[in-house]
């Protein structure tokens, strides 16, 4: 990765695996409009349990949104990225986002800043984006074929008119592929969100993967539908189903070649707060924001950029001596192995089995331990007691997984976990992620290899 690059990207949790691990983002809720209407999408409010795009739990105005900036800022110094995503689209209200985006950039100048479209009217303010400094854009691109586009959204509404069908899908392509070359053509890093559709759209995610990679797209998200019809979605009350994690990684695999692949996403609510896989939002609701005096003070969240850079410096040295060894071991297999962890953050194994909310999922080979998704499931603890059912749906979740990682499993649940071929692993609690994998892979290489020569 170019220098200029990395530099743009290291510290947000959405462009960077690593940064992911560390670095918290924010988005604030001030675009409740939208321009188009998508069969996935019904943007309920206040649904606070619920964890998708389009859902918040309060609208805000763009001053009371840059008041919520600093006060998050205040209590979280792993804060590096703002951005608005909704709850409709941040550029089919144009006044509200620039002038939000002008408030927090005049109180908090180093914070990031960044917005996700649908890219309907995304060349009208390319030019906007950029004079703002707005470097990372995220577009929802779910498909280039009309016919497969008029199977995804009902309408678009454009020029002072609303359009169906084909046309309608004909229109947004054309528009999304000009605003994404409209983007790079500025420098700016782009990030394409596809939605993973069975039946619709999942055997044409590899055409869209190649047009992005040739228009410059920095990362291509392909991300699950999510579907239930209590979310009172036309996907989710005509019984069209997402698709199993399985299935997800076999379409990002027969992507990998094109445009690069982001596999953290967690799908958030237009209002999260906090790291990719928690959600803080309700600690600053409007109420306890409207009543407090806030103000910003950059040294916690330099202080914090310097720790992360030491452990990223401790990690990768550890990482790579870890890797040596393995690669001078002879006994090293050439079969990857698909491995569970579960993580509070941090890029180290440093949460109880129990109290894991979704497991990040590795591929571990003699190349490296690759990140490759995670897997949101039930805790099985609950008020210190384990639940069978949730045990079972938890195990089934990983079943193609050799070993999940914790840092400490109970006795029922790892013999549970034994019992269908997933070894539970405690040896490296609160050790670093990365290497903790590779010295188990190394140790089960040279065991395999002992096995075969008795």
């Amino acid at each position: 990765m170019a220098p200029e690059v990395w530099e743009k990207v290291k510290n947000h949790p959405c462009y960077s695996e690593q940064a992911h691990h560390h670095f918290a983002r924010m988005h604030i809720a001030v675009a409740p409009a939208c321009n188009i209407q998508c069969n996935y999408c019904n943007r309920k409010y206040d649904c606070a349990n619920e964890s998708r795009p389009g859902v918040v739990s309060e609208k805000l105005t763009p001053e009371l949104a840059a008041k919520k900036v600093l006060a998050v800022a205040a209590e979280i110094p792993q804060l590096s990225v703002v951005g608005i995503a909704g709850p409709g689209d941040a550029l089919a209200n144009p006044a509200k986002t620039f002038k939000t985006f002008e408030l927090i950039q005049k109180s908090a100048p180093d914070i990031k800043l960044c917005l996700s479209t649908n890219g309907l009217a995304l060349p009208d303010f390319v030019q906007t984006i950029s004079d703002f400094n707005i470097d990372h854009v995220t577009v929802t691109i779910n498909m280039l074929d009309p016919e497969i586009g008029e199977q995804i959204y009902p309408w678009i509404f454009y020029n002072h008119k609303r359009w169906k069908g084909r046309d309608a899908a004909k229109i947004l392509s054309e528009r999304q592929l000009l605003g994404l070359e409209m983007l790079t053509a500025k420098g700016i890093l782009v990030k394409v969100n596809s939605v993973l559709i069975p039946g619709v759209n999942d055997q044409h995610l590899g055409e869209v993967n190649k047009a992005v990679k040739e228009r410059g797209a920095f990362l291509h998200n392909i991300m699950p539908l999510i579907s239930d019809a209590a979310h009172g979605t036309h996907y989710g009350l005509t019984g069209q189903r997402g698709p199993s994690p399985q299935e997800l990684k076999a379409v990002q695999d027969q992507c990998e070649g094109g445009a690069n692949l982001m596999r953290h996403c967690r799908q958030c609510r237009a209002d999260a707060v906090g790291l990719l896989g928690e959600d803080r939002g309700a600690e600053f609701s409007t109420d306890k924001i409207a009543a407090m005096d806030v103000s910003y003070d950059p040294q916690p969240h330099q202080a914090y950029l310097e720790y992360v850079e030491k452990e990223r410096s401790d990690s990768s040295a550890a990482r790579d001596a870890e890797l040596a060894a393995l690669n001078a071991q002879h006994s090293t297999t050439d079969v990857p192995k698909l491995v569970a962890v579960a993580t509070k953050g941090g890029g180290r194994i440093n949460q109880h089995f129990g109290h894991a909310g979704e497991f990040q999922i590795y591929e571990v080979s003699a190349a490296g331990a690759k990140y490759v998704g995670q897997r949101r499931v039930e805790h099985y603890c609950q008020g210190g007691y384990g639940e069978e059912e949730v045990l079972e749906g938890v195990i089934s979740m990983i079943q193609d997984c050799a070993a999940v990682f914790v840092a400490k499993v109970g006795l029922c649940p790892k013999k549970d976990l034994a019992a269908a071929g997933i070894e539970p692993v405690e040896e490296y609690a609160f050790e670093y992620t990365e290497t903790s994998l590779l010295a188990w892979f190394r140790r089960q290489s040279a065991g395999a290899a002992q096995q075969a020569a008795a």
